[in-house]
């Protein structure tokens, strides 16, 4: 017997959901309808029913649409749930076990910006990066953090339902969201037998770049940072908080060798050692990265430590 029979993905907005519900609908037996409780949408923009039943039908009582989705979907069933959508399905939805949790999460600063950038610009998805609208935005600090604490807020009810029912979800973060092997790891919870091969790759990036060149007062940004614990900044359940990979800085060599420097580290004793070896990549990205590994099978990642003296040493001799 199946796990799991419906699944939620609790989000927000600008954090990815929409990418990452076009890769969950291409794999069969899985189907996900959108911002279903979204109070202003049915699942989609200008959608007048859903499953038989209309908007005022759903804003009356939500609980037979969510019958009729579950019991009508070919395969798994699911919708996307932000804190702002309709809160009374959530004592359907977070106490039922056979109902996965999927709790998807970015960098609140980052969905901020991109969240009124798209307001300004009116473009809320990217398909044609020859097409894309990009403006500077005013930061509102107090908007910002308001919304902060509303994110925070619904963040901690979800943990407490799940904590008290015996329950887990399955944690993305934005970046994930390109990752074969963490979708693929979706797939697996979800109880499905199908696998990703290639992700959707249809949505585009609309707002890459540094944060502070999108807005008109930069200064701003320290302020929001400030005013909160940017160790934490999302307070995800999973509390650990996320740590980018050096990957920009790795350096490879064709001998099966894989180096992650810290810095003020011997880098340069390394890099020649590997020249010596052959050929040396460098420059890396996520992408080419997994590349690089999946062509090279059986490779070793390292590092080298240094004693914190022979380091500091070592910065103020080339810094200083």
């Amino acid at each position: 017997m199946a796990r799991f029979t419906s699944f939620v993905v609790f989000a927000e907005m600008r954090t990815g959901s929409n990418l990452l519900e076009a890769n969950l609908n291409i794999l069969p037996g899985v189907h996900s309808h959108g911002e279903v409780f979204n109070r202003y949408i049915l699942g989609k923009k200008d959608r007048t029913e859903l499953f038989g039943i209309t908007m005022e039908e759903r804003d009356r009582d939500p609980r037979p649409l969510l019958h009729k989705l579950r019991t009508e979907t070919e395969g798994l069933p699911g919708f996307r749930f932000f804190h702002d959508h309709d809160l009374r399905i959530l004592d359907d939805v977070l106490p039922d076990p056979a109902c996965a949790k999927v709790i998807l999460t970015r960098n609140p600063l980052e969905s901020y910006v991109s969240w009124k950038i798209a307001q300004a610009t009116d473009q809320w998805k990217l398909t044609n990066p020859k097409r894309l609208k990009t403006t500077k935005i005013r930061f509102d600090v107090p908007e910002f953090i308001g919304l902060l604490r509303e994110f925070q807020a619904f963040q901690l009810l979800l943990m407490h339902a799940l904590q008290t029912t015996g329950q887990t979800a399955f944690y993305l973060d934005y970046e994930d969201l390109g990752s074969l092997e963490v979708m693929n790891g979706l797939a697996a919870f979800l109880g499905v037998d199908a696998r990703f091969k290639v992700l959707d790759d249809t949505l585009k990036k609309q707002n890459p770049g540094p944060l502070e060149d999108k807005l008109e007062n930069p200064e701003a940004f320290a302020e929001a940072i400030a005013a909160v614990d940017v160790f934490n900044l999302g307070r995800t359940p999973s509390f650990e908080p996320r740590r980018a990979a050096g990957v920009p800085t790795a350096l490879a060599s064709d001998a099966g060798l894989l180096f992650f420097p810290i810095r003020s580290g011997p880098d340069t004793a390394i890099r020649d050692w590997f020249t010596g070896l052959g050929d040396v990549t460098e420059g890396f990205e996520q992408k080419s990265l997994r590349q690089w590994k999946r062509k090279h099978a059986g490779h070793r990642s390292f590092t080298v430590l240094r004693h914190p003296l022979l380091r500091a040493h070592a910065a103020f001799r080339r810094k200083i």
